[in-house]
């Protein structure tokens, strides 16, 4: 188990997915009713293992910068 603080949406992996799924599917596009819209999302996470898979290996890492070593000090 990993221990994410209460809010860190850059730690969540799901949330850095879905930051990638919009930048592919509505970054300036438009789409002429929902269905078309919905497809566009459902085409996107479909490709993602295959056609998006260079991108998504960097994006969706569990290596991130610790501090072990930190000090907290008292204000």
């Amino acid at each position: 188990m990993l221990y994410l603080p209460t809010y860190s949406p850059n730690l969540n992996l799901i949330e850095r997915l879905w930051k990638f799924v919009k930048k592919k599917t509505l970054n300036a596009k438009y789409y002429e009713n929902f269905a078309a819209f919905e497809a566009a999302i459902s085409t996107c996470i479909a490709d993602a293992p295959t056609k998006h898979n260079a991108e998504l290996d960097s994006l969706l890492t569990l290596r991130f910068q610790t501090f072990s070593k930190a000090r907290i000090q008292a204000a």
